[in-house]
């Protein structure tokens, strides 16, 4: 029971952190996956080899949305050449 309150609050505080980089936004996705797939995999089939399993699946999904959900900034520039980031079309 302790592990998983310890898993738990490791992945509500990793879930607050914000970042652009759609590495870093895939990198947090597949972590917070991959904990909860073994949490729900454990739970669910009372061994390791569930939630390894758990854990791989989550942390694949966690990582493809992780990534396809950073926002996408682009680099502009004004009429005197200086870049300013906004949105990609």
């Amino acid at each position: 029971m302790k592990k998983i309150l310890m898993i738990t609050a490791a992945a509500a505080l990793l879930a607050g952190c914000q970042s652009d980089s759609q590495r870093d936004r895939a990198l947090v996705g597949g972590g917070l996956g991959a904990a909860t797939g073994a949490i729900i995999g454990a739970a669910a089939g009372g061994g390791v080899g569930p939630a390894l399993v758990g854990a791989a699946i989550g942390g694949a999904g966690g990582a493809i949305v992780g990534g396809a959900t950073a926002p996408k900034n682009c680099v502009a520039y004004d009429r005197n050449g200086n870049p300013f980031r906004v949105a990609c079309p």
